[in-house]
């Protein structure tokens, strides 16, 4: 039995984690309260499964420690949260974090080496010894009250997405290095339709919340029958997102480091991977990502065209169509709505994708839904079945929703419901054609329009203003004309007793 609900949970771990930052920047701090978290996870769990083998061996140390070499997680003597919160007091208690973690790390290296990539004992990072030691005391304290032991993966893994959200919100534009917003990134794996058996792949995977909410669209059949694939180029949100499928159970998903447009380490027989599915929300217009060296890529992922070096969309989805399986691969990318319409070497490839029948369905969404943008996003859906071959090859249509109304207002951001996710879904799942939000167009149309995907060229969206009735207007002015009258009395008056007239 789990000792706490989600939401208590969420609340008591996010408590915990927020209460000691001070000077550290919410997208540094982040990377330091998420290790405290996990770090305490597989100590409870720890501790809780050597206190059964002492029960099942009669309190023999030995047998017991000897089967816990064996275990998910082996915590070596000395490494456990308990023992270094018996320090807490002591002014190098960053520098003891710091052992227990590498020692944790050297006796898991098959699964855990370098997955601690903070180092506690920063002065660059944490601030002076007074500073850092109050920082970790608090931290220690507070994690320390939270029993972790009973909870279940399920319960803790969305705890930490919860956590990685909340950090998100506070980090402004950085967030979108590390997390695409959960409305977003669970219509995003709705859209992309994984089913039981599929290969997922996400080659900007971020903290790595997309590939679960695709991998949680399979589970709703009651399979766990898929497998997780992942590149992320910056190094501490990669270490993020090992942690995150470890408290999900899904130890034995493929993750690599590194930038995924340079250097694709998801590879098979020196050649590119192949996935059944692959959901993205890379970052938008990329400079610099690589052009100079597009041409002679060894994978020839750039043939329709090179994408201009100051803007790196047309990168991503050419490299995440060459990964998506013959007449079977589905991809949901999301994308800013230039790369609905810029010419040049994007017009060039968009027209490819076009001719060769992949291109699905387009998805505006609302503005404001992003802190890294307050411009509107759109959602692109390719479907390799749609290729020559494929068992959709006949269907010769481009599927258009303009969901850029479909939202709640929020303070900061827009807000995306279930009600505005579950519309587009179905929508989109039935090929529905709804006037003023949804309609599937010919390619011929698209190509009549020069293979232009902007949305509003295709859905009608213009609402005629309301017929005026003169004859109510005209009455109500007569009805207003003697207050208004009465009023600049009033006002004249209070002037000429001010003096003013």
């Amino acid at each position: 039995m789990s000792k706490y609900s989600q939401s208590e949970l969420n609340q008591l771990l996010w408590s915990a984690a927020d209460s000691s930052r001070a000077q550290v920047d919410a997208a540094i701090y982040k990377d330091y309260a998420l290790t405290m978290l996990f770090y305490k996870y597989i100590s409870d769990k720890s501790k809780a499964e050597y206190a059964k083998y002492l029960e099942r061996f009669s309190g023999d140390k030995e047998r017991a420690e000897a089967k816990m070499r064996g275990s998910r997680f082996y915590l070596p003597a000395g490494s456990s949260f308990d023992e270094v919160y018996m320090q807490k007091d002591d002014d190098n208690i960053g520098e003891h974090l710091n052992i227990a973690l590498r020692a944790i790390e050297s006796q898991n290296r098959a699964k855990l080496e370098g997955v601690f990539s903070v180092d506690f004992n920063s002065e660059a990072i944490l601030g002076n010894l007074d500073q850092r030691n109050k920082m970790i005391r608090n931290l220690l304290d507070d994690f320390y009250a939270i029993d972790l032991s009973e909870e279940k993966e399920d319960i803790i893994g969305n705890s930490y997405m919860y956590l990685i959200e909340q950090f998100g919100s506070q980090a402004g534009k950085k967030a979108g290095e590390f997390f695409t917003r959960h409305e977003v990134a669970e219509l995003v794996a709705r859209l992309a339709r994984p089913r039981v058996g599929d290969r997922i792949c996400d080659p900007a995977c971020g903290s790595g919340g997309l590939l679960l909410l695709a991998g949680a669209e399979i589970e709703k059949s009651g399979s766990r029958d898929y497998a997780l694939y992942g590149q992320e180029s910056n190094g501490s949100t990669y270490q993020l997102a090992r942690m995150n499928m470890f408290l999900h159970g899904m130890d034995s998903t493929h993750l690599e480091w590194g930038d995924t447009l340079n250097n694709p380490l998801l590879l098979e027989d020196d050649q590119l991977m192949k996935f059944d599915i692959c959901v993205a929300n890379p970052p938008f217009s990329l400079d610099k990502w690589g052009a100079e060296s597009a041409e002679n890529d060894k994978f020839n992922r750039f043939w329709r065209g090179v994408p201009p070096k100051s803007k790196g969309d047309y990168a991503f989805i050419s490299h995440i169509v060459e990964t998506l399986r013959e007449r079977i691969g589905r991809m949901a990318i999301v994308v800013p709505h230039g790369v609905l319409f810029r010419g040049a070497a994007e017009g060039k490839i968009r027209k490819q994708l076009i001719d060769e029948n992949l291109i699905d369905a387009v998805v505006g969404l609302p503005a404001g839904l992003f802190q890294t943008t307050g411009i509107p996003v759109a959602i692109v859906i390719i479907d390799k079945a749609r290729a020559k071959g494929g068992e959709r090859e006949g269907e010769k249509d481009i599927l258009f929703i303009e969901a850029s109304k479909e939202f709640k207002a929020g303070k900061a951001m827009n807000i995306l419901k279930q009600s505005h996710t579950d519309k587009i879904y179905e929508t989109f799942a039935g090929r529905k054609e709804l006037e003023k939000f949804s309609r599937r167009v010919p390619i011929s149309e698209v190509v009549e329009n020069d293979y232009n995907l902007n949305i509003t060229r295709y859905v009608d969206t213009f609402e005629e203003e309301a017929e005026i009735d003169i004859k109510a207007t005209l009455a109500e002015i007569d009805r207003l004309t003697p207050q208004i009258a009465e009023l600049d009395k009033k006002m004249r008056a209070t002037l000429k007793e001010l003096g003013i007239e």
